[in-house]
């Protein structure tokens, strides 16, 4: 009989795939998406077309790793798997390879710790913090590490995140569903966008404005 989550599931990322390839944030066969479903994973395919999915196709991965049904899984299942296993509120990842947030890697993030400085108070509440991994090829298992120390490094100070920015790879994004991965997603390129169109210029909001967000939206910076 067919999981009725599951197949919800498989829906979900044809559409995001869909949505992604129609506004430009992924191209030809970059990037994959994922979805949590109790101890198992839903993936795209290896150089799967993001734009161009089947449901029918999606790679079904159990707890241990191993390939249920679909085709092959993403070469980046690994870091899916332990991003799934280091934030239990994450249900559903992104990873695109959007064009500004490459870019920003290309010519020079603002920290190693913030890709991005706190320049407007949407960036601050949607996104928050979100820390440069260093280049590794794509699918190193290496780069789980990497990203799942971050995860709890930033959990132990109070202020968890919901993205890493891969250098010359792009954006990794993860949320309690896919309407909340994308708004981070969406945030994060349009700010990486801005500050590259303002030949990085603008002044960060100050102590006493990021204050305010935090008292009024609980925002974790």
């Amino acid at each position: 009989m067919t999981d009725p989550v599951e197949e919800a599931a498989r829906r979900e990322i044809v559409r995001v795939g869909t949505s992604l390839f129609a506004r430009g944030y992924v191209h030809a066969s970059a990037g994959n998406i994922s979805a949590r479903i109790g101890d198992s994973h839903l993936i795209t395919p290896t150089d799967a077309a993001l734009g161009f999915l089947e449901p029918g196709r999606l790679a079904l991965v159990d707890a241990d790793g191993r390939q249920l049904t679909g085709d092959r899984a993403s070469k980046t299942l690994t870091l899916h798997r332990r991003i799934y296993a280091a934030d239990s509120s994450a249900r559903f990842i992104v990873h695109t390879h959007s064009t500004h947030l490459v870019g920003l890697t290309l010519a020079g993030v603002w920290h190693a710790d913030d890709v991005l400085p706190p320049i407007t108070p949407y960036y601050v509440m949607k996104v928050g913090h979100v820390p440069l991994v260093p280049y590794h090829r794509p699918g190193d298992p290496r780069v789980a590490d990497l990203v799942t120390a971050r995860i709890a490094e930033r959990a132990a100070r109070g202020t968890p995140i919901r993205a890493v920015l891969l250098d010359r790879l792009g954006p990794v994004v993860w949320g309690p569903d896919a309407a909340s991965a994308l708004a981070v997603l969406e945030e994060l390129e349009e700010t990486a966008r801005l500050w590259l169109l303002t030949e990085r210029r603008p002044a960060p909001l100050t102590e006493t404005e990021l204050t305010e967000l935090r008292s009024a939206f609980g925002a974790h910076w």
